[in-house]
């Protein structure tokens, strides 16, 4: 059992909360029991799994190596204010975006729950895969990840140039619609087309411009309030569902 903070691989795991060093390992730390199983049961490459002195490990991730560790030292490691006494460090994986029906593109999401519910929310809605542009909040903050509920396993994510990946999304036969607020068209009154790509934007700026003019069509969800806009998520959640009817 490690019982002090200062050991060298408590240190080297306490890195990993940070980008660059999750970066340089190509690994996160994920916590609690139910988001390792579902690291577990779809694939991802679990390292190691770290526990308090007080939990007993699961069932599923009993074969893993296991690091047991004093209450202190976890709460040293967690990322919450009442840690689940379980995490596990996992490899990143690099997915293939399979062509769908329906592909979300964000542009510069800068929220760690809002990207987060947003995964979860296209998971939910049968989603083919998300591709996330530049200024885009890193996808494994532990906040994201939380977010997510595990979804971060269950649909391809990639990181890419939004304005390049358009012209091939076109190419390939996808009617690209971007969310805005002006010059834009109601969601309802627009037909589904066979395969669309949808861009949701900054949650200050919205889409950038230079996307906004390589879209087919602007799209905006009418506000019957007074309220200026919808959150980016839930914004994601009422075009998702409709784009999946």
């Amino acid at each position: 059992m490690i019982t002090s903070v200062k050991n060298e691989k408590i240190k080297a795991l306490k890195k990993l909360h940070q980008r660059k060093y999750r970066a340089q390992t190509n690994t996160f730390l994920i916590e609690g029991e139910h988001l390792i199983e579902e690291a577990l049961l779809s694939g991802w490459e679990t390292k190691e799994i770290i526990v308090s002195e007080e939990v007993r490990t699961p069932e599923i991730a009993s074969d893993l190596p296991i690091t047991e560790v004093t209450k202190q030292v976890f709460k040293e490691l967690s990322f919450t204010a009442s840690p689940q006494g379980i995490m596990a460090v996992v490899e990143m994986k690099t997915e293939h975006v399979a062509d769908g029906q329906v592909l979300v593109l964000l542009d510069a999401i800068q929220d760690p729950g809002n990207l987060g519910t947003i995964i979860r929310t296209a998971d939910a809605a049968g989603v083919n895969g998300i591709i996330l542009g530049r200024g885009c909040v890193d996808l494994f903050n532990d906040k994201v990840i939380r977010a997510t509920q595990g979804s971060i396993f269950h649909i391809p994510i990639l990181q890419e140039n939004l304005e390049e990946k358009i012209v091939h999304l076109k190419d390939a036969g996808y009617s690209i619609w971007a969310t805005a607020l002006e010059a834009a068209d109601n969601y309802k009154m627009l037909p589904i087309p066979q395969k669309t790509a949808i861009i949701f934007g900054n949650e200050g700026a919205g889409v950038q411009e230079s996307l906004l003019e390589k879209a087919d069509t602007r799209v905006t969800i009418p506000i019957f309030g007074k309220a200026e806009s919808l959150n980016v998520s839930i914004a994601a959640g009422v075009l998702l569902y409709y784009l999946k009817n």
